[in-house]
């Protein structure tokens, strides 16, 4: 029964959460039936927090959500019988004001540093399962904050070596053109995964060089023909042309090109796709193409790789709803620990939320339509969590009085906390293995 199946899931995540783990759960309940808030405060006022606004803060000090633990859970929710599609995407939580927060840098994001899109906080990986062929339903599996002495390329990297581990099964990963590069292929080059990546479209590649016909001195050519993305004048005649009418986008072009590579990873070649819409009424953005770089075991037809490679866009949803709706961005922690063990339980929220959608019923709102049962989103079903939160009830104990805390100590003095300056990432060449980046 798809209750048992929640009510069994909610049990076994309650014991991987470490001390405090009643009031975490808690605290997941509150979020989970709580539409909008104005501070991270003013969740104890959800019925289903039973304990005093201060345990909160205290819950992120205590608990320890376990990584492997939590992944194994999620990867015996992934049926294995058919192919896993998996999305990477590394986003930014801003703390701009934060002088004490200790280890911020630069991320991509709002435009608030000199009108650029710049802000200061910490970039956040995160590494999805796409369970569906339509919808914005992105399951992670890792959400983990990204240090200052690594990138989002080693940390995509390692989370992806992690998750096939954890699966056991060879997957097909999609990624953003921060990932399409040279020092991406090489950090994922021995991990069991295929690979589409979205190219900026004024990159270059190169073709294999040409075969040898005499021998000489000097060392032999690595690169073949420049192959550049904005100049189609360089461009060489593809192995395949597709053309596709799609009820929603319209007339779609799709080229095929062979044995390419970037300059800095020559040894590994790749296939290149350009996804073109076409028409005469088309914005600037419409008919702006998409360049694609793939690695595969085996080449899929020309067809798929439109409907693919849009399913990466559900982990840029689901990016979304974890700040609006998951409140992921809005309490004002102290510490970076204190975030990653908030940002880990994220993925756990939206698991329960999935695990969900066949057995809640739509609870559109006055000005909302209603949805069938298929098509409910993850903001719908959070919107009717609470009706079966009410039926299974809650794996966490009840809390126990304890009286009054002492409070600070009269006379004792206050110390100011440290100012930490905001770490600047300076480029650094890609390790050479994952192992060290771990």
């Amino acid at each position: 029964m798809k209750i048992e199946k929640l009510k069994k899931f909610r049990q076994t995540a309650y014991q991987l959460l470490g001390n405090g783990k009643d009031a975490t759960m808690d605290l997941m309940d509150a979020v989970l039936v709580t539409r909008s808030v104005y501070s991270f405060a003013e969740l104890s006022l959800s019925p289903v927090f039973r304990r005093k606004w201060s345990s909160l803060y205290e819950t992120m000090e205590d608990c320890r959500p376990l990584r492997r633990g939590l992944m194994k859970l999620y990867g015996e929710q992934i049926p294995l019988d058919k192919r896993v599609i998996l999305a990477g995407d590394h986003t930014s939580w801003p703390r701009l004001n934060a002088k004490t927060l200790k280890d911020r840098t630069y991320e991509h994001g709002a435009k608030v540093i000199r009108g650029k899109p710049i802000t200061l906080g910490h970039g956040y990986s995160t590494i999805g399962w796409i369970p569906e062929q339509e919808g914005s339903w992105a399951l992670p599996l890792f959400h983990e904050r990204i240090t200052s002495y690594e990138n989002a390329l080693t940390k995509g990297a390692f989370q992806l070596k992690q998750v096939c581990k954890h699966l056991g099964v060879r997957p097909i990963s999609l990624w953003d053109s921060e990932y399409g590069c040279a020092s991406f292929l090489k950090l994922t080059q021995d991990i069991a995964a295929d690979k589409v990546m979205r190219l900026r479209p004024n990159r270059c590649v190169w073709a294999a060089p040409p075969p040898i016909v005499n021998k000489g001195k000097g060392r032999r050519k690595i690169h073949g023909e420049k192959f550049k993305f904005s100049d189609p004048e360089t461009w060489p005649t593809p192995v395949s042309v597709q053309e596709i009418d799609d009820v929603k986008w319209g007339k779609i072009e799709i080229k095929h090109w062979i044995g390419f590579h970037f300059r800095q990873s020559a040894n590994i070649p790749m296939d290149i796709i350009l996804i073109q819409r076409k028409g005469t009424k088309l914005s600037a953005a419409q008919a702006k193409p998409i360049w694609l770089a793939c690695l595969l075991e085996q080449m899929l037809p020309l067809i798929d790789f439109w409907p693919l490679y849009q399913k990466r866009f559900n982990i840029d949803h689901w990016n979304r709803f974890a700040k609006q709706r998951l409140h992921w961005t809005l309490p004002q922690f102290s510490t970076p620990e204190q975030g990653e063990r908030w940002s880990l339980l994220q993925p756990l929220l939206t698991w329960q939320l999935w695990l969900s959608r066949e057995i809640v019923q739509d609870s559109p709102l006055p000005w909302q339509k209603p949805l069938p049962q298929a098509s409910l989103t993850p903001g719908r079903v959070a919107q009717s969590f609470g009706t079966i939160l009410a039926v299974i009830g809650t794996p966490a104990i009840s809390p126990k009085p304890r009286g009054k805390s002492p409070g600070w100590p009269k006379g004792k003095k206050r110390t100011a906390k440290i100012h930490y300056p905001v770490v600047k990432k300076r480029y650094s060449p890609p390790p050479k293995s994952i192992k060290e980046t771990s």
